[in-house]
């Protein structure tokens, strides 16, 4: 990678360490102009006339995230955020009594509460897989609690408080194996490293545009395989996903787009095609290599510094990290380093993925806060260098 290039591509890196990508990643010019060009257009002639015009590039977005996740385009659909997507997979499935949600440790807190929801709702278990010793999900355990009863296995791929990377791809051949469907929240783990479907063997993958793909926010994607339309019915309809077929009929649109509903930010949209273009240009497997190189060096030398500790827990680990500084709140550390133009966050398990006791009624955010601190490929060692000073100066204090 060109480094310099990427960096004077990149306008938010003139005047910030910015590590932060977990939260949103920053912008390149290319995607900026795809947006702010749009919305002058719009100005210019009209919103419907100024989506006319792109209608090539807002369909070849799906082309695009399709190529990217490994998937067919009629198999993506678009919505405003990564939280939409998921909800919009997981509430098209049809929940009964006695019915079985399988999720690990690690799960996203807005995941857990649409699984407890359901729970009140329909009266569905929700059991939570237990980790193996290394604090991913143990797929030994997973294997065991599939019964006939099970309705989904839905997972976190990466979670948001930490660096583990959960194993996706062994999931997916258990979930297979046994018929269930596997719903992967890939939030934080696409545009990240590369992430194939066929590989994983999920049937609904959920993502957005505005962490690691470095796309704009009010971005995010659905991607369902084809084999899951049969059992899945969206929860909302309307005359984009569906025509009418009869005084009280409608049929579906073909793929995943029946997901989809008519009204969408085209600005943002042909952001999300630009920042993804631009990931497919450098390549998903460099990238994943220079941002797994730079967590490593940077969790390195933070758990070298004297009363730090790191908290990232799997075999694999990626560029997320998170830390503890001892006798100061993880709030004061943030605060700190922000002062410094060092952009990190504040970040709390909402269950506690860290405690080996699989105790899904334990206290939510038992560990407490962390500092996150998530650098992407543009980032510089010498950032990180830079960071972990700050860091060791609030040490000494």
């Amino acid at each position: 990678m060109d480094l310099d290039s990427l960096r004077r591509e990149t306008p938010g890196c003139a005047n910030r360490v910015h590590l932060d990508n977990a939260g949103a990643g920053l912008l390149s010019r290319r995607t900026l102009a795809a947006m702010t060009d749009h919305l002058a257009l719009e100005a210019a002639i009209g919103g419907y006339q100024a989506a006319d015009r792109a209608a090539e590039r807002l369909a070849e977005t799906y082309v695009r995230l399709a190529a990217l996740l490994g998937g067919r385009a009629e198999e993506v659909a678009l919505f405003d955020n990564g939280t939409h997507a998921w909800n919009a997979a997981f509430h098209a499935l049809r929940f009964r009594p006695g019915d079985r949600i399988l999720t690990g440790r690690s799960e996203y807190a807005s995941n857990l509460l649409s699984y407890l929801q359901a729970a009140q709702r329909f009266g569905v278990e929700v059991v939570v897989v237990p980790d193996d010793p290394s604090g991913r999900l143990d797929t030994a355990a997973l294997a065991a609690l599939i019964d006939e009863r099970t309705r989904l296995v839905g997972v976190s791929h990466v979670p948001t408080s930490g660096g583990l990377v959960n194993p996706a791809a062994e999931i997916g051949r258990i979930t297979r194996a046994a018929g269930v469907p596997f719903l992967l929240d890939a939030t934080q783990s696409v545009g990240q490293f590369p992430v194939d479907v066929a590989g994983i063997g999920c049937d609904l993958l959920t993502g957005t545009g505005r962490k690691f793909l470095r796309g704009p926010r009010g971005t995010g994607f659905l991607w369902v395989r084809d084999a899951a339309l049969a059992y899945l019915d969206p929860a909302v309809v309307d005359l984009h996903a569906a025509t009418r077929d009869g005084a009280r009929g409608f049929t579906w649109q073909p793929g995943a787009r029946r997901f989809e509903s008519w009204e969408r930010s085209c600005g943002n949209v042909l952001g999300l095609h630009a920042a993804v273009s631009q990931a497919l240009d450098l390549g998903l497997d460099r990238i994943g290599a220079r941002a797994t190189h730079l967590g490593r060096y940077l969790r390195d030398r933070l758990a070298a510094l004297p009363g730090v500790t790191t908290h990232d827990r799997g075999r694999v680990q990626c560029a997320i990290v998170t830390a503890t500084v001892a006798g100061l709140s993880a709030a004061a550390v943030a605060d700190a380093l922000t002062g410094q133009g060092i952009n990190v966050r504040v970040t709390t398990p909402a269950n506690p993925d860290f405690d080996a006791e699989p105790d899904f009624d334990a206290e939510p955010g038992a560990l407490g806060p962390m500092v996150r601190l998530s650098p992407h490929y543009y980032n510089t060692e010498a950032e990180l260098d830079r960071a972990v000073a700050a860091v060791a100066r609030l040490t000494r204090r």
